[in-house]
């Protein structure tokens, strides 16, 4: 049995070998892509075009294949772990010596390496791992605490005891992961992992260097270096859950705490990148909403680079009946508005399936043959970048530039839990729970984005978020009557709705004859009778009678 344990061994080992030899393979087909890309936005005739798709089909074919490989190999490799496993314990065999060294450990779990930004959208990236790594990452001490905590919340509507479950390290692994699956643009901004109020040095302009004699003096150069400031900002919310699924096996379970972080969070931060409002709203900065600024807010952080007027620079509209080399020519010169000395990455557009298809019909050509070749493959011609589909935005909008000239700050680590603004909805057995993560973001050079209508009209300036109905007065409680003794006082409490959201009360004695109250809710008896005293809130009143005696 012990020979057997060595065979398989061996066979992964060599399986692994394999699979490391195509993963080599995948920045060659990485460069292809990109020649291929820059191939169709220079091609114009009709043979050059044809001699692009051409080419196309074929590195589609062979790096279909590749990844059909790639696949099937890990898929050998994981059943030849998950057999080798299962003879260890037959036989009770020790870990592997001292000197082996595994891909790469994280809390005492060995991550296996799949690249699950790849996985399609139909397959959880928890349940893409093998076997033995998922049982592995089960067994740890945290992760079931943490699945236990999570299931005792089954069908409460308070907080739970202790306040909110920390999600367990080994899972923000995954989560980072997997939520690039879920958001097209944190592929594309720069991102930073900070803790507290970041704040991020930008370094200005690179000054030209100055030749000289070989053994001359060399000169000093400037250099300018700014600071933009980021605070932390929690993005999340409620979604409903199956109480079955709380019920059911741990790999389902984490599965979907996997799956709902990812997707849930991943959509808010694409929203947010481009149409965030800012501060003001407790949200990051957003490309479009900086673009739109008339003048220099008052907040502005002093040491930001210098703050520029773009609402009309930057914000462009192109005439629908443009067709053809018009349109594009008109669509490169709104482009041309990115222009900047900062940027070292490449452009990105975003815009939704409509606006993309849109953009098809005017690229259509046809072949000496008499096809049809659109020339758009998720790569915008001419003006260069790829193209990201997000179907929130309005039509006809595209929204694009230097995405490294948008900062993202996140801190550490994300939570879930549920609180008095939840419910259980028990008709339709389920319980809800929130999830949130602390975010900022604001692009540190403005001038590097643009956003560009195709209809004729002005885009989209204004996006409408989930209202923060947590955190936003619905209501305010009081008791119905109380009373006082003579000229005594007596403290009214106003209770705001939901529980724990803060707000300004204003208090009001409708005969301060009788009796009189404090900004506070502190009433005090001036004469027998009674007043009617008054609590308000974001438009919402209770009342209370006080009879004084």
């Amino acid at each position: 049995m012990a020979l057997k344990t060595i065979m398989l061994r061996k066979s992964i080992d060599k399986k692994k070998e394999e699979l490391e030899a195509l993963r080599q393979k995948d920045a060659e087909f990485q460069t292809r892509e990109a020649e291929l890309e820059a191939a169709i936005g220079e091609a114009q005739t009709d043979e050059e075009q044809a001699a692009v798709s051409e080419q196309v089909e074929a590195y589609d074919t062979e790096h279909n294949a590749h990844e059909a490989a790639k696949d099937g190999l890990t898929r050998e490799i994981e059943a030849l772990e998950n057999e080798l496993a299962e003879e260890e314990r037959k036989q009770k065999v020790p870990a592997p010596a001292a000197g082996t060294k595994p891909e790469e450990r994280r809390d005492n779990v060995t991550m296996t390496k799949i690249n699950i930004r790849s996985l399609p959208q139909s397959q959880r990236a928890f349940e893409a791992l093998p076997v033995e790594q998922r049982n592995s990452i089960l067994a740890q001490e945290d992760v079931k605490n943490f699945l236990s905590q999570l299931r005792s919340m089954k069908g409460q509507t308070r907080a739970i005891s202790g306040g909110e479950l920390t999600i367990p390290v080994v899972f923000l692994d995954l989560i980072a992961e997997n939520m690039f699956r879920y958001s097209k643009l944190m592929n594309r901004v720069r991102i930073r992992e900070v803790s507290g109020q970041a704040r991020q040095t930008i370094a200005g302009t690179v000054p030209e260097a100055v030749w000289t004699e070989m053994c001359g003096n060399l000169n000093e150069l400037t250099f300018q270096f700014n600071q933009v400031t980021l605070d932390g900002y929690k993005v999340g919310g409620f979604i409903p859950v199956c109480n079955a699924l709380l019920e059911d096996n741990d790999v389902n379970l984490a599965s979907w705490i996997i799956e709902m972080m990812s997707e849930s969070i991943g959509l808010a931060k694409d929203k947010a990148i481009l149409y965030g409002k800012g501060s003001a709203y407790k949200m990051p900065m957003g490309i479009v909403t900086r673009l739109a600024q008339e003048s220099q807010p008052a907040d502005y952080p002093v040491n930001a680079p210098t703050w520029v007027d773009l609402h009309t620079s930057n914000i462009k509209s192109i005439s629908a009946d443009l067709t053809g080399a018009g349109f594009w020519a008109a669509l490169m010169q709104a482009s041309a508005a990115t222009f900047t000395k900062y940027n070292r990455g490449n452009m990105f557009w975003a815009m939704n399936s409509k606006t993309y298809a849109l953009l098809k019909s005017k690229a259509i050509t046809f072949t000496a043959s008499g096809d049809v070749v659109a020339n758009i493959f998720g790569f915008l011609p001419i003006v260069t970048g790829d193209i990201d589909i997000l179907e929130f935005m309005p039509d006809n909008d595209i929204v694009g530039g230097y995405g490294d000239l948008y900062l993202w700050a996140q801190r550490s680590g994300m939570t879930i839990g549920m609180d008095d603004v939840g419910y259980t909805n028990r008709v339709q057995d389920q319980t809800l729970f929130f999830g949130k993560e602390r975010a900022d973001g604001m692009p540190v050079i403005a001038g590097a984005f643009v956003a560009i209508n195709i209809a004729g009209s002005t885009p989209t300036k204004i996006m409408t978020f989930a209202g923060d109905v947590a955190n936003t007065v619905s209501g305010i409680l009081l008791p119905s009557a109380a009373t006082v003794a003579g000229t005594g006082s007596i403290q009214l409490n106003a209770v705001l709705q939901p529980f724990g959201v803060e707000g300004t009360i204003t208090w009001e004695s409708a005969t301060t004859s009788k009796a009189t109250v404090s900004n506070t809710g502190l009433v005090t008896g001036v004469s027998s009778g009674s007043s009617v005293i008054s609590a308000t809130c974001n438009g919402y009143t209770a009342n209370c009678t006080v009879t004084v005696t």
